[in-house]
């Protein structure tokens, strides 16, 4: 056996660069890093080594290099993915929220957080975490429940398993998420042996599970006995790429379909049977669907509760669910009659097993009154007075009016999330938002992310001001790396969602809105200085006509471009929606009447939950 004597640093380069996808190309398209004394002698070493061979890129922070790696993972449907490397210490568990973020929305991203040494000889080192009762926990067993793929490698030679398996585990539809392979510091510096044949290029592909037949005719018999059915469309109609199956299947079968945050732009809006979104930030068009419905068809949906509105909004007596999806966990919740395969292949098989058999007609006008009422309510409003601030939906309304078959419009926590999904007319796969983590701070990462995937599309990232603050310096590796994308920032001068959340649940304003927090002096922040101090152009919209006009003009930039807006922070998406309710737990006993009034109708919503058939 031909061998190849390397650094096991050096061997997990190499390793990853031979690893490619069907169309060719390398599988993990690059490295994220930070460097510090737990990754530089060895990680960094072996990466600068590499050269183009495998790319390093460097960030601002290794939660958001994470994040950006994942938006590139997700906007490439899971096909590719990034590695992130850190040092030991904070350097690592910085990245655990983004591992948690990949975790809950199975999405495939490689971590190499630095790890302890394995011979333990220094034992502390520096930035090490010391357990009094276990001398193998290190800081990176924060890892272990938010990765599907944990290991440490403290031998050269783990390598040989521990890297086939994290590929097995990003690859695969059912079990896909993030893996951390923990980095022993004096690990990656040894010297061992490797097999030459260890080395040589591996094409990894995205298998398609096939389904039960006896599933498929369940299933087929339940939609044939069904008068009201509804189509549930999660991510995993994208991951799938089952898009165009989806559209053939409603249309053909009758069955309207509304939308998940993962599973919106599945459908374009303007195809005939998208009645929009579903849920607590839900159209009215979608929620009435799914109240009458006597049958849930979910196809790659977990069925979080901001879709299903904590289990009240499928209210009809005797309803069934059917859950097709590509993980057992998901098809079998909540008494669901389950498939378990690729959502394109299933819709195929249960296609076939129909037949011509349609359901009885629905509403079908319903999508086009409430398209109606969301271009009225998105619309710039006229004869306001001079201190007017915007509402979000006017912001969105503005973005809509400029966007094209190219624009992405992508976000993740606050207000924009609820309103996007509510308001935003998307293309086919012109939406990405990560609200399965709402992770704040993931907008700017996660926005150049999703430019690098999609170098050929329109980048939109909203953002509002309390997310930004959170995590904005990645904007300064856009513009080191000439990546382009337009963020617009909305001012409301604090976490207005959560002010709103606050009051709906009978709290007082406290703490959320600056003006109701603990401070000497409210802030006067210039984030179009901010955002210019990092490069970007920045500028401030006057009003919504200025707005569409900075938007236009940010299309051919070569660095990012920032568009700040003051907006109000008292109004959300949901005055033109149909949201179901929220199960937002609020208190048994308070000295607020507003409190026990918001109790007693949190009770009474408690009645409509309905958690299985």
């Amino acid at each position: 056996m031909s061998t190849i004597r390397l650094t096991a640093a050096q061997a997990m380069i190499r390793f990853l660069a031979a690893q490619l996808t069907e169309d060719g190309d390398r599988f993990i398209d690059g490295v994220w890093a930070i460097f510090g004394h737990g990754n530089v002698a060895g990680m960094g070493e072996a990466l600068e080594q590499a050269g183009n061979a495998l790319p390093t890129w460097r960030g601002q922070n290794e939660q958001t290099m994470a994040h950006t790696a994942i938006a590139f993972a997700k906007a490439s449907k899971r096909t590719r993915a990034m590695a992130v490397t850190s040092s030991i210490g904070p350097g690592a568990t910085n990245m655990v929220t983004a591992a948690a973020l990949a975790h809950v929305n199975r999405l495939p991203v490689l971590l190499i957080p630095g790890d302890v040494f394995a011979n333990r000889a220094p034992d502390p080192v520096l930035q090490q975490v010391e357990d009094f009762g276990d001398g193998t926990v290190s800081a990176n067993d924060c890892f272990r429940p938010v990765s599907r793929y944990f290991d440490r490698i403290s031998r050269p030679e783990h390598l040989l398993t521990a890297l086939p398996r994290a590929f097995q585990v990003m690859t695969d539809p059912a079990n896909c998420g993030p893996v951390t392979l923990a980095f022993c510091q004096d690990t990656q510096t040894e010297a061992y042996d490797y097999p030459e044949s260890f080395f040589e290029p591996k094409v990894w592909r995205i298998r398609r599970p096939e389904p039960d037949s006896r599933d498929i005719a369940e299933v087929a018999d339940l939609v044939k006995a069904a008068q009201n059915p509804v189509i549930v469309c999660g991510g995993g109609v994208i991951y799938s790429q089952a898009e165009e199956t989806l559209g053939d299947f409603a249309t053909r079968h009758g069955i309207p379909v509304i939308e998940t945050q993962a599973g919106k732009s599945a459908l374009a809006q303007s195809h005939p049977m998208n009645f929009g979104a579903a849920g607590v930030d839900g159209a009215e068009s979608a929620n009435r669907l799914a109240e009458t419905a006597d049958l849930v068809i979910g196809v790659g949906t977990r069925f979080q509760d901001f879709t299903t509105g904590s289990w009240s909004l499928f209210r009809k007596p005797g309803r069934k669910l059917v859950s097709i999806n590509v993980q057992g966990y998901d098809a079998l919740k909540h008494g669901a009659a389950g498939v378990v395969g690729d959502a394109r292949i299933s819709l195929e098989r249960i296609s076939t097993a129909l037949g011509d058999h349609k359901t009885a007609a629905f509403d079908a006008h319903s999508r086009l009154d409430w398209l109606a009422r969301v271009d009225a309510h998105c619309s710039a409003r006229t004869g306001v007075p001079e201190d007017y601030l915007p509402l979000d939906a006017e912001v969105i309304g503005a973005v809509q009016r400029t966007a094209t078959d190219k624009t992405i419009a992508m976000c993740a926590a606050g207000t924009m999330p609820g309103a996007l999904k509510l308001l935003w007319q998307s293309p086919q796969g012109g939406y990405h938002m990560e609200y399965g983590y709402s992770c704040m701070g993931y907008e700017i990462a996660g926005a150049m992310g999703v430019r690098l995937a999609r170098p050929d599309r329109d980048v939109v990232c909203f953002v509002g001001d309390g997310s930004y603050m959170m995590a904005n310096s990645e904007l300064a590796t856009a513009v080191m790396r000439r990546v382009p994308f337009t963020v617009v920032l909305t001012d409301n001068r604090g976490y207005g969602c959560i002010n709103r959340l606050q009051m709906g649940t009978g709290g007082a304003r406290f703490n959320n809105l600056y003006a109701d927090c603990n401070v000497e002096a409210q802030p006067e922040i210039d984030f179009v200085a901010h955002a210019a101090s990092m490069g970007a152009h920045a500028v401030k919209a006057k009003d919504i006509a200025d707005l569409e006009t900075q938007i236009l003009a940010a299309r051919d930039r070569p660095v990012p471009t920032v568009i700040v807006i003051d907006t109000d922070p008292m109004h959300g998406p949901g005055e033109s929606g149909g949201g179901a309710w929220w199960d937002v737990a609020v208190p048994e006993v308070s000295s607020r009447p507003e409190v026990n009034k918001a109790r007693a109708g949190y009770l009474d919503a408690l009645k409509h939950q309905n958690l299985v058939d």
